[in-house]
């Protein structure tokens, strides 16, 4: 245990990145939709803002440039590299309990001020992340640390099989995503799907993540096994 807390905190010391970076990027965004709303004249009108997803995004790639940047010196040290990818799990669940703590206050926040006065619905998302404040910390907690897991198997990959090997990596999921996306309409069931989708409540959805997330954290741990640095 003591092995994962310092992998953690070795990844932590830079606090630019971790601490300083993520709520600079949410709040530039805030601010745009802002002036986006006061400019078009769109207050007083329930307005929805998909652009909180960039924290989400950011921790994606935030998990990716902690292996490559962190990988190497952990292992130099000794770390075994299950030590290392779990300390980096660890990581991942401890920033995203308390950034979504924080999410979730400033939805909380967002309520109270009528959507800062102009009906933003910023941290608020219809179906996800508009219900009760202890189902929009588990819900956030979940994507945050799922996003980070996923980036972080960038990184191992990246590692393992340097640039064509990511590349084949990345265009192995397009293609599953293509052939996917073919097979629906090939049969026709875009409607069962929008029906299963809508039909998912909160906590269903949340469960089907975290799932996901347990799946990204053991592919990234298999794929780590015979990674070189």
């Amino acid at each position: 245990m003591s092995t994962w807390i310092n992998v953690a905190r070795l990844s932590l010391s830079d606090r630019l990145n971790y601490v300083v970076l993520p709520w600079c990027i949410l709040a530039l965004t805030f601010t745009v939709d802002l002036v986006i709303i006061q400019s078009i004249g769109a207050a007083g009108s329930q307005v929805p803002s998909g652009a909180l997803a960039s924290i989400y995004i950011f921790f994606l790639a935030l998990g990716a440039l902690n292996v490559l940047r962190s990988l190497p010196f952990g292992l130099a040290l000794g770390v075994s590299r299950r030590s290392y990818y779990t300390g980096t799990a660890l990581l991942a669940a401890c920033l995203a309990a308390v950034y979504a703590l924080a999410l979730t206050a400033l939805q909380a926040i967002e309520r109270a001020t009528g959507g800062w006065g102009m009906t933003l619905h910023f941290f608020r998302v219809a179906n996800v992340l508009d219900g009760p404040w202890y189902l929009t910390w588990l819900t956030s907690f979940v994507v945050l640390t799922l996003m980070f897991v996923y980036g972080t198997w960038f990184g191992v990959v990246y590692w393992r099989w340097n640039l064509p090997g990511l590349v084949a990596f990345i265009a192995a999921q397009v293609m599953v995503l293509l052939i996917g996306t073919l097979l629906v309409t090939g049969i026709h069931a875009w409607a069962a799907v929008g029906q299963f989708l809508a039909g998912l409540t909160a906590p269903g959805l949340t469960g089907l993540l975290a799932g996901l997330a347990a799946v990204l954290f053991a592919g990234g741990l298999a794929t780590l096994r015979r990674a070189t640095v």
